[in-house]
């Protein structure tokens, strides 16, 4: 590409080629969001079978466990999958419903199909083994006692001989 001409007589500052061409970099990156945001909420009009939901969650630290309420709306005990490693946890759920409704002149039937899914690391290592989930109107609790690391040895004094 040509350099700009610099004018003898001009006092305006030499403008980086990147800069002169900025808006061409903008119209860019504006037309991909644009496109971007058009394809992603076409999919609704799509009718696609699912669709999934991070779980928003609460991490309480009780000193010598964890406790985690997550929520999962309109979810049945048997539609969850949850896995608890040393550091992490990984709540899943999928849910599906069905309704119809029939009637003299019409036939009603409607299908509805959703999925959550959150990853949630944690500080310190977990004994997974003991951990316990209980699912109660949609909030799912988890209670994760926290592995106890080795004692560190208390400092001592040692006279010397």
């Amino acid at each position: 590409m040509d350099k700009p001409k610099k004018s003898e007589s001009s006092d305006q500052p030499i403008v980086p080629f990147w800069k002169q061409n900025w808006g061409d970099l903008d119209r860019v990156f504006d037309n991909f969001r644009r496109d971007f945001e058009r394809t992603m909420t076409s999919f609704p009009a799509m009718n696609l079978p699912m669709h999934v939901s991070s779980v928003s969650c609460d991490i309480l630290d009780e000193g010598d466990h964890y406790v985690i309420n997550a929520e999962l709306p309109g979810v049945i005990k048997e539609d969850v999958k949850l896995n608890v490693s040393d550091n992490n946890v990984e709540i899943s759920a999928e849910h599906k419903e069905e309704k119809e409704e029939k009637k003299k002149n019409y036939v009603r039937k409607e299908r509805r199909s959703f999925s959550y899914h959150r990853s949630l690391p944690l500080p310190e290592k977990v004994d997974s083994a003991k951990a316990k989930a209980k699912l109660n109107n949609g909030i799912l609790s988890i209670e994760i006692p926290k592995i106890n690391p080795t004692p560190k040895p208390k400092s001592k004094d040692i006279p010397v001989q």
